[in-house]
């Protein structure tokens, strides 16, 4: 079937299979490898990426679904500089270890403090619950994330 979609800004036009679900369709037909896969059920969160501004697990959505729409992945936010400060506080804070549920996690947080200026510790923990991490016990994480919130509203980290 025949797609067209922006991703991460440039327009793609591909024919891709009914059943290829957008993380094999980014990963396979595109070379985006920073989404990963790590279940394929939608409950580990590594596969997250942005549909037309709303973050979705792509294990759980096909490409044909993305026909017209705008998908930006962990490379886009990335390269933009979208994401630099909570990078930097990722590195900083030792949230990242094997780095395998990093750009699902980076992406999520990105969301969060998209639609929410300072959230509080609860808010972080509840909002990234959907992204599994098996290396951090998530502290750094948190710590990560309300560092960044904070430094963005011109608070000590």
């Amino acid at each position: 079937m025949p797609i067209s979609l922006q991703v991460n800004g440039e327009r793609v036009e591909a024919n891709v299979l009914p059943r290829v679900n957008l993380a094999d369709f980014l990963r396979e037909h595109l070379k985006l490898t920073g989404t990963h896969v790590g279940c394929e059920h939608g409950v580990c969160g590594a596969c997250t990426v942005r549909v037309n501004g709303e973050i979705v697990r792509s294990c759980l959505m096909l490409a044909v679904q993305t026909n017209g729409t705008s998908v930006e992945t962990i490379e886009g936010i990335s390269d933009s500089g979208e994401i630099a400060d909570l990078q930097a506080a990722f590195r900083d804070r030792n949230a990242l270890q094997c780095g395998f549920c990093t750009p699902g996690m980076l992406m999520a947080a990105q969301d969060l403090l998209q639609q929410k200026r300072e959230p509080g510790r609860d808010e972080i923990r509840e909002h990234l619950s959907g992204n599994y991490c098996r290396c951090t016990g998530y502290q750094a994480i948190i710590d990560a994330v309300e560092s960044t919130a904070r430094a963005r509203m011109g608070r000590t980290p």
